[in-house]
């Protein structure tokens, strides 16, 4: 059994805390003063001393996984899936392996999107300078100018990205299940133009830089050779620090600070800026939104913000599993009453698909996703979006058609 460099640090103040303990009301100033010291031990900084190098490949290959033909991701060597605890009893380091492997696992779907589906690259602001901070979203070629239908695809919360529905399901399920790239595919052999939401790249991340505290030895009052003895003094002293400082954490973080994208540091700022800048000057009569989780929120806040220009562009709306809540969002009572009529928001259950679920909401009506893993909901439910676009669709181009025969014979009545 190993026993760890933390456990034999501790081991000798436990021991003597035992026989402290045995003894009689004397001792229990001893006692006192151990227990101070434990609690000014940083057992997380003394269990980084175990752990192996936070130093990850930059590559499936470095990790030994690829895809395999049915989208799972495997081990090259051993056809094994994706295995979490690849170190027993070192969780952090675990943590950061899954969260380097996730990152590798960002970039394939973006090489996905323009391969695969191609979609191209379009950097925003739109307006951004050289060197100001950027994000960026995915669209078709015909995204702009599709005269009939344009899809809107906006995912949840957290660490996924554009063309992602969950990061855990790319990696111990597959890409259909996990990825928008199905969505993608089906709505633009069904005649979408489409584009992809990108709403969780809402800064970037760059070290922080070191504030240097200029030294009383630079004062030009002392004599040249004074200056330079206390310079090496001061260079040694930091050298010792920064040995220490080693020794004390060897697995110590770069300090890192955000720097915010312009009118896109939030989901919901995102939302309104590619609507603005992109769906709200798109030829497409329809546009349809695939909303999963947060990215349901997210379009609600853009419904507040834009009410009028959404209730005149957008046909449909499929969440799935929203988190949106029109009482804490505000929404108006003309907003509700329109989610009604052209919402509907599959959600986390065990009923059969397209079960009608109760809810407490006024809003949009709610039916089951057949599954009742939240991740899934989207993936479940992705023939019966489609299906509830295509009727929708449907429902609008007939609505326009009796009004247009009613004017019609209205007109050759007049003239007659």
């Amino acid at each position: 059994m190993s026993i760890s460099l933390s456990s034999l640090i501790l081991l000798p103040i436990w021991i003597s805390m035992a026989h402290i303990q045995q003894g009689g009301p004397d001792e229990k100033e001893k006692t006192t003063a151990l227990k101070d010291l434990l609690s000014r031990i940083d057992l997380d900084e003394l269990m980084k001393k175990d752990e192996p190098p936070l130093d990850f490949p930059d590559t499936l290959e470095g990790f030994e996984y690829a895809f395999n033909e049915k989208g799972q991701l495997r081990h090259i060597k051993t056809g094994e899936p994706f295995v979490f605890n690849y170190r027993e009893d070192l969780h952090r380091w675990n943590q950061k392996r899954y969260e380097a492997l996730g990152e590798i696992i960002t970039k394939y779907v973006y090489e996905l999107l323009e391969k695969d589906c191609n979609l191209k690259k379009i950097s925003i602001p739109v307006d951004a300078t050289e060197s100001e901070p950027k994000s960026f979203i995915f669209m078709s070629e015909d995204a702009l100018t599709n005269p009939q239908k344009l899809m809107v695809l906006i995912h949840g919360s957290g660490v996924v990205r554009a063309g992602q529905w969950a990061r855990r399901l790319i990696i111990n399920e597959d890409l259909d299940s996990g990825t928008q790239i199905p969505f993608i595919k089906r709505a633009m052999d069904e005649g979408y133009g489409v584009i992809v939401l990108n709403p969780n790249e809402n800064y970037i991340e760059v070290e922080k830089p070191k504030i240097h505290v200029q030294s009383s030895s630079d004062s030009s009052d002392e004599p040249a050779e004074k200056r330079e003895r206390k310079d090496k003094v001061s260079k040694e002293t930091k050298k010792r620090r920064d040995f220490y400082e080693k020794y004390r954490n060897p697995q110590r973080e770069k300090e890192m600070m955000q720097l915010y994208i312009r009118e896109n540091g939030s989901p919901e700022e995102h939302a309104v800026y590619v609507w603005d800048h992109f769906i709200a000057q798109s030829a497409a009569e329809n546009v349809f939104f695939v909303a999963h989780s947060y990215g349901g929120l997210a379009f609600v806040e853009l419904m507040i913000q834009r009410e009028a220009d959404v209730k005149s562009k957008v046909t449909a709306v499929a969440l799935t599993d929203s988190v949106h809540n029109v009482w804490h969002q505000e929404a108006g009572k003309t907003i509700r009453e329109w989610m009604r009529e052209n919402c509907c928001n599959w959600v986390s259950s065990s009923e059969p698909l397209d079960t009608s679920v109760e809810s407490m909401l006024p809003d949009c009506p709610r039916v089951s996703a057949g599954t009742d893993r939240h991740e899934l909901t989207s993936w479940k439910s992705f023939p019966s979006i489609f299906k509830f676009f295509t009727e929708a669709s449907e429902a609008k181009t007939s609505s326009l058609k009796p009004t247009l025969t009613r004017r019609s014979h209205r007109i050759k009545h007049e003239e007659l």
